[in-house]
């Protein structure tokens, strides 16, 4: 009985390395031309929950985009009707394309209704 443990543990071990030797070497695979994208965005009185709404609805499409690396959603946790969009596409060129797709269009027509502020930075990461 303590050998089979034994070995579920080593096989285990092996199989975390391989994954963290692909993560890394993935990492540094994609830091020459992936782009970071930050939006913070704050909605108009009455809209949070329509906000929300949106910004769910644009997860689970544009993590299924080619070139998208991720794409998470946040909530302040000082300001819990301000939302936090952390967007890593492959190049620039993948993120332009997102801004043509169908759930992006969909967004984009409804925003204005929805905001009240909304401030996006491109990043690239140097480390």
């Amino acid at each position: 009985m303590a050998k089979r443990a034994t070995r579920r543990k080593a096989a285990a071990g092996r199989a975390g390395s391989g994954t963290r030797r692909a993560r890394a070497a993935g990492q540094r695979k994609r830091a020459k031309d992936a782009v970071t994208l930050m939006v913070q965005l704050r909605p108009r009185e009455g809209q949070e929950l329509l906000l929300e709404a949106e910004l769910r609805a644009l997860v689970g499409p544009t993590r299924k985009e080619e070139g998208c690396i991720a794409y998470e959603l946040y909530r302040s946790a000082e300001t819990p009707t301000a939302f936090l969009l952390h967007e890593v596409w492959a190049s620039r060129e993948d993120h332009s394309r997102h801004t043509g797709t169908p759930h992006f269009l969909r967004w984009n027509a409804r925003k204005d209704a929805l905001l009240a502020s909304r401030d996006a930075t491109f990043w690239k990461q140097i480390l």
